[in-house]
């Protein structure tokens, strides 16, 4: 049984009524980001119920040590975390004696949760009974400003409803915090410094082992309806926290505020000796500026985000809402403003797959981002994976590699490998894959070359090495197999032949081998320079030659499929609807064991292949294999369903395309596999965007061309979306009847419509039914 209780609106989520139950699923929902720092959507105030406590700064992490019996060569260190940073939005609220926490009232009513993603804001408002009797009502409003992204603001309302009352606000900072996630209970933070001046406050800390210096700061303004309060201010401090309180007595009827600014400085962007001093200028800025100016600041900066990123759906509530909550974290998580940083799977929502970076970035973000920003956001992205070549080189060193074979890590903060779980880590190689299928779709969409010749090569150059030192000759088979693998489905370790991983080691060495041919006759200096640097010979191509013109494809005879690995057909083929939903999910309910020697496939794997490459296959081809393997697949990665959505689309079963979309765009919302409260899954978010885009709108490069072929669920009245195409930005709006196309920026353009030609014009709309 999937929750319920998130109710259906187009641009907000909304949580009405109080239980306890719910709070860590809300938690991360609401959660807020701005791509420099984020946080779950924990209470201000004291909650001594069970809570999932949770603030993040983008780019600080912790090594854990990995925590395993037994070790073997090339087994990473450690695993990174992000590490749950010290509390700015703590305000301690005490009526008449008595601590305000939610988990002890006597009564809680109008209870109401928001998360308002047309502005970008989080509000929450409820009316208690405290246990002494007062009854009082709560407001208060939160966002992570977009403009200035080291800092938050916070505006906290309390009115007493039944009785005068004294209220205390007791702002904080706290850095005595710890990890939920953690292995060896590590202290993860050491606090050097804490300061306090007028009604400002400082909290230096460092993180352990990777020593990033932070600074934590807060500064308070009062107000009594409405009107500034000057307000007594009492401090404590000790080795952790600093506080201050703020007593008021205040009449029946008359609203008590406090808005509190806060955030963080950090010595990845300051000079570590000055971050108490950049942390003033910050709240000298944002104060004088003030909460209603820079809330109307954030309204715009969203509204500027929305005025491209928007996918408008008419007539299906619960699926706009969908698409909108993913577009709105992927926008939370990463803006492209810093090529340092990346695109963790939870974003700031969790600490769960250590915020560190997957090959979901290539495979699912980079056509998002592309699509959705300058095209100089997607092209940072590429430039991360380069500056971390030399590590990824070294990573497939340890693992006995040589010659400049890059393996690129599965998870990584900063280009190491820090993955735990050896049929992953050694096995789960297809994500140098992935990378380079990143490079050539950056170049397919923007029609920018100039990244291969200036970097992309040199990463091609490392990964082709290491496919064709990877691959082994079977003399059984007079082919390349490759062996000891764990394909996108993980529910298979250890498998040879992983079809998927096969065809993407061809695949990567014929491309590479062709950028270099391209590059030498026609980037000669560039050719020149890399080959130099990188000892490239003829002998050397020639080995990968061999290796790309005779891999092994598994390959049924009898189901006209290629084959997901060798063993695959050894497998009881028992399908997914004849599974008993008692026992699913099964990676909840089954033992690794039997996961493994079952058929269920937790991702799109073969038919990933089929999604990357489908212009190298027919129609029938995919059919054919969808539906071979459609019926094992499980959907238990979050990266599954959008690309079976795709692919339902291309084939014309709309309700089945349907049916996945709603369940990759709602998997958070509905919490599809019961595991929300751990955070949310925003690197499959870009993947519900390809639903619609590519899925549904058909949008594909064909002939150096930017191709539609729209199809409409029959659940909607219509839908649209923008995409930006080589510094073009085109509207594209569908409907039952016909689709129209809007050149909305730009030179003329020929696109193609249903495989006709198409010549769109600046400002004028052209219909196709």
């Amino acid at each position: 049984m999937n929750q319920d209780y998130i109710k259906p609106d187009n641009w907000s989520i909304i949580e009405e009524g109080f239980d306890a139950n719910r709070i860590k699923s809300s938690e991360s929902l609401f959660s807020i980001g701005n791509g420099a720092m984020g946080q779950r959507a924990n209470f201000e105030e004291h909650y001594s119920g069970e809570t999932f406590q949770g603030s993040y700064i983008a780019g600080v992490y912790y090594p854990d040590k990995t925590r395993v019996g037994w070790w073997k060569n090339g087994y990473p260190e450690y695993f990174a975390k992000v590490l749950n940073a010290p509390n700015w939005i703590g305000i301690n609220v005490i009526v008449n004696g008595e601590p305000l926490d939610l988990n002890t009232c006597k009564s809680i009513y109008n209870f109401k949760r928001e998360l308002n993603m047309k502005e970008g804001w989080l509000s929450r408002a409820f009316k208690a009974t405290l246990p002494n009797g007062v009854e009082i009502e709560v407001s208060a409003k939160r966002f992570l400003s977009l403009d200035l992204d080291e800092i938050g603001v916070i505006n906290y309302e309390v009115k007493p409803l039944n009785m005068d009352a004294e209220i205390i606000f007791q702002p904080y900072l706290d850095s005595g915090i710890t990890n939920e996630d953690t292995n060896w209970d590590d202290k993860f933070w050491d606090t050097t410094d804490i300061s306090h001046l007028n009604h400002q406050a400082f909290i230096e800390a460092k993180t352990m082992k990777t020593d990033f210096h932070t600074c934590t700061f807060m500064e308070s303004k009062f107000f009594i309806s409405g009107k500034p309060a000057s307000v007594k201010c009492v401090t404590k401090m000790d080795s952790n926290l600093v506080s201050f309180s703020y007593a008021s007595l205040v009449k029946k009827g008359e609203t008590y505020s406090i808005q509190k600014f806060g955030g963080y400085i950090v010595d990845r962007n300051h000079n570590k000796s000055q971050l108490v001093e950049v942390a003033k200028q910050v709240l000298k800025t944002a104060t004088e500026k003030g909460y209603s100016l820079l809330l109307e600041d954030q309204k715009q900066a969203w509204a500027t985000i929305w005025d491209m990123a928007d996918i408008t759906i008419e007539g299906d509530t619960k699926a706009q809402q969908g698409i909108r909550f993913n577009i709105f974290q992927l926008n939370q998580t990463y803006l492209g403003k810093d090529s340092k940083l990346n695109i963790g799977p939870k974003g700031f929502t969790g600490e769960k797959y250590g915020g560190s970076t997957y090959w979901d970035t290539e495979a699912y973000c980079i056509p998002f981002y592309m699509a959705t920003k300058d095209q100089k956001v997607a092209r940072t992205l590429l430039e991360y994976r380069y500056y971390h070549l030399d590590k990824a080189i070294e990573n497939a060193e340890k693992l006995g590699f040589k010659n400049g074979a890059a393996l690129y890590p599965m998870v990584t903060m900063n280009g190491e490998e820090c993955h735990n779980e050896w049929e992953i880590t050694f096995e789960e190689i297809h994500r140098n894959g992935a990378i380079a299928f990143a490079i050539y779709n950056y170049y397919r969409y923007t029609g920018d070359y100039s990244y291969i010749p200036e970097k992309g090569l040199e990463v091609l150059i490392a990964i082709a090495r290491f496919w064709q030192q990877r691959a082994t000759f079977s003399s059984d088979k007079n082919q390349y197999v490759i062996l000891g693998v764990t394909g996108p489905n993980e529910y298979e370790n250890n498998v040879n032949n992983n079809w998927y991983t096969n065809y993407l080691a061809k695949w990567c060495i014929d491309f590479t081998l062709e950028q270099i041919e391209k590059i030498e006759q026609e980037y000669t200096s560039d050719f020149s320079r890399i080959t130099n640097k990188v000892k490239l010979s003829k002998d050397e191509l020639e080995l990968w030659k061999a290796v790309a013109d005779n891999m092994y494809f598994p390959y049924s005879e009898k189901h006209q499929v290629y084959l997901q690995q060798d063993g695959f057909l050894d497998k009881e083929l028992i399908s997914v609807e004849d599974l008993p939903k008692s026992e699913r999910p099964i990676n909840q309910k089954w033992s690794w064991d039997r996961i493994l020697r079952s058929p269920y496939i937790k991702q799109a794997d073969t038919l990933q292949g089929f999604y990357f490459f489908e212009d190298q296959f027919s129609d029938a081809e995919l059919e054919r294999h969808f539906d071979f393997y459609e019926p094992f697949t499980v959907h238990e990665s979050s990266l599954s369903p959008c690309v079976h959505s795709i692919q339902a689309a291309k084939l014309g079963r709309m309700e089945q395309a349907y049916t996945f979309y709603l369940q990759t765009s709602r998997l958070d919302l509905d919490d599809y596999n019961h595991e929300v409260h751990e955070g949310l899954h925003i690197t499959s978010m870009a993947g519900t965007w390809m639903s619609i885009v590519e899925g549904f709108g058909g949008m594909r490069i064909i002939d150096n061309k930017l191709s539609f072929m729209p199809k409409i669920p029959k659940q909607w009245d219509g839908y649209s979306f923008k995409v930006n195409f080589r510094n073009h930005i085109i509207k594209i709006q569908i409907t039952q009847k016909q689709t129209n196309f809007e050149l909305v920026y730009g030179e003329d353009l020929e696109i193609l419509a249903n495989t006709k030609p198409l010549l769109l014009k600046n400002k004028e709309l052209q219909s196709v039914s």
